[in-house]
């Protein structure tokens, strides 16, 4: 048997996305709808797959979908979000034929390095040493998941005292909870998520952005809008994803209205329950650090009252295309030179 690398084609999406889901370490980024999603949002995506030839037959078993922002300069990045999917068998294989499809890839679009980003727990010896740690993250490296596979008495026991006492302060109040993946869900969510924006200080994507996502995501049956109410008033919204048998956290809005009542508590239980109710084995925060100077520290506080275990994976390394790198170093040397000039 022997490995081969080609392009995906439409008629294969539903096996890459089998494949990706069955994976031990799989993750929404590398899903065919997250790349029709990030293609409305002008990214390039370039899906390849591994296969295994014999005589009598040619298996997928592997692959990476590739995102690149085209810029006007030339030091573009390949992105390879929750990928490159590999199979114990064909790890050391699989991914010298990926880099060299990523290097083509990089001669063709002007990108320098490929990053890539395995949600692996501990280093692969695929990873070799030309590979370095990125300076940044695509994916949270550090996240708070609940076992959806415990009871719900286990999980509401492996809470923290004060969020088991708030979540049934929530019940005791009468928060309602609903969950739609209707397009008019979606300003009701972005108005709470743009409100907490501009309370609490930090980057939130454009409206059309979450059109782009929900619709997307909506079609694929892969995320809902969370919804939290108190006596008409909506509260709380979150965008819950789910990829194979985890679900995902996202994104979330809170009102400063009726802080009392914990709609918050009310609203992740309820998704917490439903996504055990679709068969997802782990509810992932999707996001989590106890540093007080991150970003997520003061978000983290909240998520930790609902018990579940820190998970720390790799993160995001890069291989640099020494060739692509020197040619826009002196490209940019010869600018600023000329710039100078002038």
């Amino acid at each position: 048997m022997h490995l081969k690398v080609a392009l995906l084609t439409n008629t294969e999406s539903q096996a890459w996305e089998a494949l990706v889901q069955a994976a031990p370490h799989s993750c929404f980024m590398q899903s065919w709808a997250w790349a029709d999603f990030k293609q409305l949002e002008g990214y390039q995506t370039f899906r390849y797959g591994l296969f295994s030839h014999n005589a009598n037959s040619t298996i997928l078993v592997g692959g990476c979908i590739f995102y690149l922002f085209p810029h006007h300069s030339k030091a573009n990045l390949l992105l390879a979000p929750g990928g490159p999917i590999l199979s114990d068998r064909w790890a050391v294989e699989g991914i010298e034929l990926l880099l060299k499809q990523a290097e083509e890839i990089a001669k063709e679009w002007g990108a320098i390095a490929l990053r890539i980003e395995p949600l692996l727990e501990q280093t692969p010896q695929w990873l070799g040493t030309e590979f370095a740690r990125a300076i940044a993250d695509t994916f949270p490296c550090e996240t708070l998941v609940v076992d959806l596979c415990q009871s719900q008495e286990q999980m509401l026991s492996d809470m923290h005292p004060k969020g088991r006492y708030n979540l049934r302060l929530s019940w005791r109040y009468g928060v309602e909870t609903q969950f739609s993946q209707a397009d008019a869900a979606i300003p009701q969510f972005y108005d709470l998520f743009w409100e907490t924006v501009e309370r609490q200080k930090f980057f939130g994507e454009p409206y059309g952005f979450f059109i782009n996502l929900c619709q997307t995501l909506f079609r694929a049956d892969l995320a809902e809008i969370g919804l939290a109410t108190w006596q008409g008033q909506t509260l709380v919204a979150i965008l819950v994803l789910y990829w194979g048998d985890r679900a995902y956290y996202l994104y979330g809005g809170r009102s400063d209205r009726a802080p009392h009542v914990m709609a918050s508590y009310a609203i992740h239980w309820a998704a917490i329950q439903r996504a055990k109710a679709r068969g997802c084995k782990t509810y992932d925060f999707y996001g989590f650090s106890n540093d007080p100077q991150h970003a997520y520290y003061k978000f983290s506080r909240f998520k930790q009252k609902f018990g579940g275990k820190v998970v720390k994976t790799i993160g995001a390394h890069d291989y640099f295309f020494y060739d692509r790198l020197a040619d826009t170093l002196i490209g940019l040397i010869q600018n600023f030179v000329g710039d100078t000039t002038c």
